[in-house]
């Protein structure tokens, strides 16, 4: 897969706590950092979370250092999904979400991201080495759900512990 056709990947979980609880931990933009091995945190420009509003994320990796990003909440529709575009709302380098089903068993929640169509990082690596491009993608993907997968995770066990 090409970075021009907006690679994604998602990662879900059944949550078995009160919607309300789950909305409450993945609209805390620092909580991630718990489980993450690549996020550090994130703190707030503006008040939020609620939709436009921006924060700045910390980030770590080791072949790619350490790095900051603005983003802009552009899904906000409580109880059900939060989301954010990370540098140009309008040309993102990612996009990334939680997307919250309430049923009968507890909540379904869902984080995915999808990469470009604004350049990020990751194009330097794809522009030295454009013969390399879908394992660098690929690699990439693998990362972030690895992270994700950690995250969800996490999420999960403070809600079932504060339910």
């Amino acid at each position: 897969m090409k970075y021009a056709d907006g690679p994604s990947v998602q990662v879900e979980v059944l949550v078995e706590a009160p919607v309300q609880r789950v909305w409450d931990l993945v609209t805390d933009i620092a909580l991630p950092a718990r489980f993450s091995a690549e996020f550090v945190g994130a703190s707030w420009l503006d008040e939020g979370p609620r939709l436009a509003a921006r924060f700045v994320g910390r980030n770590r990796h080791e072949a790619f250092g350490e790095w900051e990003t603005t983003s802009t909440v552009s899904r906000f529709e409580p109880m059900r999904a939060f989301g954010w575009a990370v540098a140009d709302p309008d040309a993102p380098s990612a996009t990334w979400w939680f997307e919250l089903d309430d049923g009968p068993d507890g909540v379904l929640l869902r984080q995915g991201t999808r990469m470009g169509p604004g350049r990020s990082g990751l194009n330097v690596a794809i522009d030295r080495m454009p013969d390399k491009e879908e394992r660098i993608v690929a690699r990439r993907l693998r990362e972030h759900e690895a992270n994700m997968r950690a995250t969800v995770e996490g999420i999960k066990q403070l809600a079932e512990e504060g339910a």
